[in-house]
């Protein structure tokens, strides 16, 4: 139950990579339905195409598909877009929602040959449902105990050849049995800029948003190369320019509707900038622990591991140490702070000048 820790904390940040409520019948508009309008994942698009195309003219279902990366980059719409291009259905349930042996042996007797059942977060799935699924992904079978003590026994029901598929953002979570049984293992990246600025473009014209080029690039450049953070800063910014500018969106337009979101040139908000501040200003930049950086800026130790660092890793604003947490010299630059912890030179005689 870790994630709902940092989840509710996160809730209200524009940058933030996961699906908010109100974003769920907006975003599956958005949402590609092919993989030929999916955009960037090229080393994940080629393969997947291929094992689609085999699998049909075998008239089997495809092998079983794990997916894993940063929230934001694309899981479950590479789910949705398998089952499409596979022409079944999909079925659609998350680990946590899995509580009893019996929630699992309903959505697997219901499926029909082909389908695909989708299970997001699946590294929280407690282990008893992880064990029964592996005789369903391996043998198509479901072994159900009845009765208990003596009198137990053990009862194979049948399954329909379906395909499963998982989406994690914590690969190290899965035990190797479950993960083993996985045909098809696909990391997510972020994105390239280019692609990010492909996919502002394609939602701009889905949702009927007067745009102007420079404005695009200046909304992808800050999206944290995420398509979800570029898509919720393409309806801000359409808000902003439709009650504040008359709806027409503009560099200039842009830019002021991201600083009024405090998204600044590197996508960073509030609580990114002070998280640097912090190990800078009262820390002289490092190395200063995970736990001591969560009580300094007020948040919950996975909350800052899990949402705020691997951005900050990713960019070089934030170094991971063996003693700790530093703040690069990027960083320094960024929020214009001196870097304090820099060695005195040595004079002649080896001395601290």
């Amino acid at each position: 139950m870790e994630e709902e820790i940092y989840n509710d904390a996160d809730a209200e940040r524009v940058v933030a990579p996961e699906e908010m409520d109100e974003e769920k019948i907006i975003e599956i508009n958005l949402r590609p339905q092919t993989l030929i309008e999916f955009i960037g994942q090229d080393h994940i698009k080629e393969p997947l195409a291929i094992s689609i195309e085999a699998a049909q003219a075998r008239q089997e279902p495809i092998e079983h598909v794990l997916l894993y990366g940063n929230p934001g980059l694309g899981k479950t719409t590479l789910a949705n877009i398998i089952a499409r291009e596979m022409g079944v259905n999909i079925r659609v349930t998350a680990g946590p929602a899995l509580e009893r042996v019996g929630d699992l042996a309903a959505i697997l007797s219901n499926l029909s040959a082909g389908d695909v059942l989708f299970i997001d977060e699946i590294h929280r799935m407690n282990k008893t449902i992880e064990e029964m699924l592996y005789s369903a992904m391996e043998d198509y079978a479901l072994d159900i105990i009845v009765g208990k003590g003596p009198a137990a026994r053990t009862l194979r029901m049948p399954l329909a050849r379906f395909t499963l598929i998982g989406a994690t953002t914590k690969l190290n979570l899965l035990s190797s049995p479950l993960r083993d049984r996985f045909g098809h293992v696909y990391h997510l990246n972020f994105y390239e800029p280019h692609h990010v600025n492909e996919i502002v473009s394609r939602s701009a014209n889905i949702l009927a948003v007067k745009i102007d080029r420079p404005a695009l690039g200046l909304i992808a450049a800050r999206a944290r190369r995420t398509p979800r953070v570029a898509n919720r800063l393409l309806k801000r910014v359409r808000d902003y320019a439709q009650v504040r500018h008359g709806g027409i969106i503009t560099e200039m337009i842009a830019k002021s509707g991201l600083e009024m979101l405090s998204v600044d040139e590197h996508g960073l908000d509030e609580v990114d900038r002070k998280i640097l501040q912090t190990i800078i200003e009262k820390f002289d930049g490092g190395p200063v622990g995970l736990n001591t950086l969560a009580a300094a800026v007020a948040e919950e130790m996975d909350t800052i591991e899990n949402i705020y660092e691997p951005y900050l890793l990713q960019i070089g604003m934030l170094e991971r140490t063996p003693r700790g947490r530093r703040a690069t010299a990027l960083a320094h630059h960024h929020l214009k702070l001196e870097i304090k912890n820099r060695p005195q030179p040595l004079n002649f005689k080896g001395w601290k000048m």
